[in-house]
Order: C-alpha cells, then sequence, then structure tokens
C-alpha cells in the first residue's frame, strides 16, 4: 500500500495524475499512452521499465507467448497504475527470432509453419487459411496465460491487426471481451495521435510535440508507442515485413527517449492533457466498433494474390 502511495504521489508531483473523475476530466484533452509489444523481448521490458518510472506510460500491451513474459509481469507488478492489455498476437514477424502459440501447435495446426511457430507476415497467415475455431482457441489461451502469470487485464488489443483482420475474427474477438469482461482498445471512442515510429530519428522529438496539437478539449485520444532499447539484442532482429523500419533497435530506443523527455512532457501538461488508462473507461465510457473488417474469404483471397 505504501508503493502505491508513494506512485500517486509522484505523479501528482509531475501533473500527469489527476484523480478526477471521468466527467469531471472530460473538460481536458485525455490521452492514453499505449506501450506496444512489451513482453516479446529483454529491450523492450526495459525500455517499458525507463518510461513507466518517468509515468508516461498509462496502458501497456503485452504478448504474451515469448521467453520474456515472466520479466514483464515483474516490471508491470511494480506499476499497478498502469492499465494492461493483451496484444493478442498470431505472427512472429522477425527473422532471427521466432515465438509460436500458447496452446500446443499440434492443436492449432492452421496457424503454424512446419516447425510449430508463427508466420512472420500477416499476408502469411493467411495465405494458410487460419481456421476461426483455432484462432479462438489461441486468443483466450493468451488471455488465460496472462491471468494465470498475475497480470490485471483491462483490454485487449492486436499485434500488427491479425486478430481483427478479418469480420470473423473481428466477431470472435467482441466476444471474447464480453465473455472476460474487458475492454478493447480503439473500441472507446480514441482519436488517434499521430505516432513517431518511422519518422526519421531525428524528427521524432519535434514530430510528437507538433503531433500534440491535433489535440482538442472533451476529447479522448490514443498515442501507440513502440519502445525498446539500443543494444546488440534488438540490433540483430530484422523485419520479414517489407513495412518495418530498417534500425528497428534505434527507432524504438529514440522512442522511448521522446517519452521521457522533459521537453515532451512539459507540453503535455502546458496544454492540460490529462493521462489516463482503460481501467478508468470499461466501466463508464460504452464501447462501439470503430471500423469493420474485411470478410475471411476476401482477406484471404489478397494475401494468396502475387
Amino acid at each position: 500500500m505504501f508503493t502505491i502511495r508513494l506512485i500517486l504521489r509522484g505523479l501528482l508531483v509531475f501533473g500527469l495524475f489527476n484523480p478526477a473523475t471521468h466527467a469531471e476530466a472530460a473538460k481536458n484533452p485525455q490521452m492514453i499512452i499505449r506501450l506496444d509489444d512489451i513482453g516479446f523481448c529483454h529491450g523492450a521490458n526495459l525500455a517499458c521499465q525507463r518510461v513507466a518510472e518517468a509515468h508516461m506510460v498509462t496502458a501497456v500491451s503485452v504478448i504474451v507467448n515469448t521467453p520474456w513474459l515472466d520479466e514483464a509481469v515483474a516490471i508491470l507488478k511494480q506499476h499497478p497504475e498502469i492499465s494492461v492489455g493483451i496484444h493478442l498476437n498470431l505472427n512472429s514477424e522477425w527473422k532471427e527470432y521466432k515465438w509460436g502459440p500458447v496452446t500446443p501447435y499440434n492443436q492449432v495446426p492452421s496457424l503454424v509453419d512446419e516447425f510449430g511457430k508463427f508466420y512472420g507476415t500477416r499476408k502469411a497467415l493467411f495465405a494458410h487459411r487460419p481456421k476461426l475455431e483455432e484462432v479462438a482457441k489461441e486468443l483466450r489461451a493468451q488471455i488465460d496465460l496472462a491471468k494465470r502469470k498475475g497480470l490485471n487485464i483491462s483490454y485487449i488489443d492486436n499485434h500488427m491487426s491479425a486478430a481483427i483482420a478479418t469480420l470473423e475474427f473481428q466477431e470472435e474477438m467482441e466476444k471474447i471481451a464480453k465473455e472476460y469482461n474487458i475492454g478493447i482498445s480503439r473500441y472507446f471512442g480514441e482519436k488517434e495521435v499521430p505516432i513517431v515510429f518511422s519518422d526519421p530519428i531525428e524528427s521524432k522529438l519535434p514530430h510528437a510535440l507538433n503531433n500534440l496539437g491535433v489535440m482538442t478539449n472533451n476529447a479522448l485520444y490514443l498515442l501507440v508507442c513502440h519502445v525498446g532499447t539500443d543494444d546488440a539484442e534488438m540490433q540483430a532482429m530484422s523485419d520479414l515485413n517489407i513495412t518495418g523500419p530498417r534500425s528497428m533497435a534505434k527507432h524504438r530506443q529514440t522512442e522511448a527517449d521522446v517519452l521521457c523527455n522533459p521537453a515532451y512532457q512539459t507540453a503535455i501538461k502546458a496544454r492540460g492533457i490529462q493521462l489516463i488508462g482503460y481501467q478508468d473507461l470499461i466501466h463508464t465510457v460504452p464501447a462501439k466498433r470503430p471500423f469493420v473488417s474485411d470478410k475471411y474469404e476476401d482477406v484471404v483471397r489478397k494475401a494468396l494474390e502475387k
């Protein structure tokens, strides 16, 4: 209890936490800062810890089917003020670093390659016609694993959009959220703050500062970040997706630097932006589907095109 009080006191000092109700706080812009891919490697976890200690994250999306999950769990248990989400995962995009399902791979054969690992890209996954019942089984297994590890889950989202890529998958994900009584990121009317992940390294901070200008009063915003460390571990990884930026480690390190930069923190405070998490929304704001995904057969057909 003392630790929680100390954390909250620190947030008050920095002006980044306000114990006002959601209705009262709605007079000012509200922003969720969400860190994706936490748990996938040691560097991502270290960056998450760094940003959490700077009080500059309110939601953390965890990939659970990776070797570094336990470290991520330990970090998040030290920060109960952060909303925890499951980054529902159906693909493994790093050439040198592969993971597979939580479910035994022989129970979800349409989701895995000959070695029992996830496919590297969404296109490759759908070219192999993943079965809805196997997807549903694996997504539930990921949430159940997180709960067994002791994570207090507020929401789910999806890694590289695979788990929501078809209307049928989208409907199943919505069913799962209702079943577990948790929210879905982007289902609360969040407006997007432009991300800076693919921006040039030297432009990330000025672009991030400029992007705060999109925020107006009486609106809720979501900023999605991908943080990491520019070290040997992350430098060794290469993305199988052609859209992935080169020098990924530098990009993720710089994104963490932006969040921890005093100029960025000062700009948030000066604009009166309140940082909130999903636990503040799931029982007060009605959820609404933000878009409708394409039908399964259409997605598969596109994946099979040369």
